[in-house]
């Protein structure tokens, strides 16, 4: 199977989001089409579920990759991922988040749902686990794909409803930074 991946770069999009708002972050912010692979993946309440569908909501998506044993990068994304929600309130539910793990033998529904836990996350926040193919079938198509899951690198994806294009944000991010991105998105 042929991967197509679009990247759509503008010149300022291909620079740090925060250095065009006079900000101190450092994060790369760029705009790619991805083709989402047909794949079951399961959630942390052990239903199975196809990516498509999932990330196919009729509100704004923010997709991560984790793994939940990590210590370094993934804690600090997902309490990131976690602050946004907490700070959007009741319109949290507003927003789709997809976490998926990216350490399938380890991470087990049962796993997932102490990770979701510990991060506080309401229903607005599915974490994904499956097959080791099906997670790499989807790591490569996002272009996010490590042979070590100890160099995975800190990206976020973001799409608006309806939207195919996604943002795609390399580096470690705070809340307001992915607040920022979420209200800059253009919804319908």
């Amino acid at each position: 199977m042929r991967r197509r991946v679009f990247i759509l770069c503008v010149a300022a999009l291909s620079v740090p989001w925060a250095a065009r708002q006079g900000d101190s972050a450092q994060y790369r912010r760029t705009v790619a089409l991805y083709d989402v692979p047909n794949v079951s993946l399961v959630n942390q309440d052990g239903n199975r579920v196809r990516l498509p569908q999932v990330l196919a909501a009729d509100k704004p998506v923010l997709l991560d990759f984790f793994f939940s044993s990590c210590t370094t990068v993934c804690p600090v994304l997902s309490a990131a991922l976690s602050g946004l929600l907490k700070e959007l309130g009741p319109r949290a539910g507003e927003l789709r988040v997809v976490s998926i793990a990216i350490d399938s033998d380890h991470d087990t529904p049962e796993v997932l749902r102490g990770y979701k836990k510990r991060f506080e996350a309401g229903s607005e926040w599915e974490l994904l686990t499956g097959s080791r193919d099906d997670i790499d079938r989807v790591l490569k198509a996002f272009g996010a794909y490590t042979s070590n899951k100890l160099t995975h690198s800190p990206l976020t994806f973001l799409r608006s409803a309806g939207d195919r294009s996604w943002v795609r944000i390399e580096g470690l991010v705070s809340v307001s930074d992915l607040m920022a991105e979420y209200r800059g998105l253009n919804r319908p």
